[in-house]
């Protein structure tokens, strides 16, 4: 149970309706504003939209936005009006639990879109738990946020207000360690990771799922993500016999990593997790140094779904100078499966709506349609039923996306 304080909306809520808009916004809703509506509710997001991991952050905000002013457009429930609100974090858990202490006390708030970051979605969860607001994320995947320390023998789910739309660790990281030793020939490896709890859960998945095919993990080292100097590390993976790395973290690190591996005159192929598949990763590793890169990514392409043409082509319409980058689809699809759930818990009948926030948390559980990045809904735990994992490469200077494509 959570402690949910009374939300009241300020105005009756006419025919359970509801329209969206996001605050700042390139695109109003084309005239359809908080003062065309009755009611405005918020939904907040949280990213980090500053600092190394901006780009991927931005691209999430844009999408959430973009989803927000086309409910807002299409009038995806009649009469009230959603602005978006939000909140940088930095990439750091301090930094979340504020944010998330913040949407809690503010009672238009509904539901949060985001983080990024598992370990900052990880110091998210109880305030907005016991606020009894919905969390539903377009990038975590660290299993223990849904499912407990325990996830493998002992699943328990964790928080009844956090979902994800994206598949986790515990699927992909397996999917890489097969790619890597079967259609790669990889049977000695050396493990990196950036001691954040993302990093360090999908190196501890892939390194399970290697040893199990047969391969041996050479060496298991760590780095600073505040540091860019590697040069201890890159000397233990070049003496240790690995012919190839796996990375656990994010796109500004690998891409450093590469690069100071290939100046060594280590060749092998460096792997990581959806956090290293980033446009930004070629020019930070070089783009000859790059070579070699393989990623997993939750699902096929976007580029190759016809699911998604409709959310490439209106990202790409409203002007937005940032990429929306691998999580931008899937934020979309969070967005617009919290604003389902709203639609739900609003209902058909007229007047006011108390006690709003456990309402859509109830409803987040049945939330089932088609998104951008395939079927949208959640099992049990929270977590996505949508489990397609693609391989990822960086050749000649460029990505290939999709060379391999695993379903689960």
């Amino acid at each position: 149970m959570h402690s949910t304080r009374l939300f009241r909306l300020g105005v009756p809520f006419v025919a359970g309706a509801m329209a969206l808009c996001a605050c700042g916004s390139r695109d109003q809703g084309d005239g359809d504003s908080a003062s065309s509506a009755g009611t405005t509710v918020t939904i907040g997001f949280d990213a980090p939209l500053s600092k190394d991991l901006a780009a991927v952050g931005l691209g999430m905000r844009n999408a959430a936005e973009l989803a927000v002013n086309q409910a807002n457009k299409n009038h995806t429930v009649p009469g009230v009006t959603f602005k978006l609100s939000a909140k940088d974090d930095q990439a750091t858990p301090t930094i979340g639990q504020q944010n998330a202490a913040a949407f809690a006390a503010a009672d238009d708030v509904v539901g949060v879109v985001g983080a990024y970051n598992s370990s900052v979605s990880a110091a998210m969860q109880s305030t907005l738990h016991d606020a009894g607001i919905v969390q539903v994320s377009g990038a975590n995947t660290n299993p223990a946020l849904t499912r407990g320390a325990d996830y493998k023998t002992a699943p328990k789910r964790q928080y009844d207000t956090y979902f994800r739309v994206i598949t986790t660790d515990d699927v992909q990281a397996p999917v890489a360690a097969e790619y890597f030793y079967r259609d790669l020939g990889i049977k000695k490896i050396a493990t990196v990771d950036d001691k954040k709890v993302y990093g360090a859960g999908l190196v501890k998945e892939f390194t399970e799922a290697f040893l199990k095919l047969g391969g041996k993990v050479a060496v298991h080292q760590s780095i600073n993500p505040d540091e860019s100097d590697y040069a201890s590390v890159v000397g233990t993976v070049k003496s240790s016999g690995a012919r190839a790395v796996y990375y656990g973290g994010e796109y500004p690190q690998a891409g450093a990593l590469k690069k100071q591996l290939v100046a060594a005159g280590f060749d092998g192929p460096l792997g990581g997790g959806d956090a290293v598949k980033d446009d930004a990763v070629i020019p930070l590793a070089g783009s000859r140094a790059a070579d070699g890169l393989y990623t997993t990514s939750d699902g096929r392409p976007v580029e190759d779904l016809a699911s998604a043409k409709g959310f490439i082509g209106a990202y790409r319409a409203a002007g937005h100078s940032e990429p929306y980058g691998v999580f931008g689809a899937y934020t979309y699809d969070a967005a617009n499966a919290l604003i389902q759930a709203v639609k739900a818990a609003a209902g058909a009948k007229p007047g006011a709506v108390e006690d709003l926030r456990p309402k859509v948390v109830e409803a987040m559980g049945s939330v089932s349609f088609p998104g951008a990045t395939g079927q949208v809904g959640f099992d049990e735990y929270g977590d996505s039923v949508n489990k397609v994992i693609s391989i990822n490469t960086v050749k000649d200077g460029a990505w290939q996306d999709g060379i391999k494509v695993f379903t689960k």
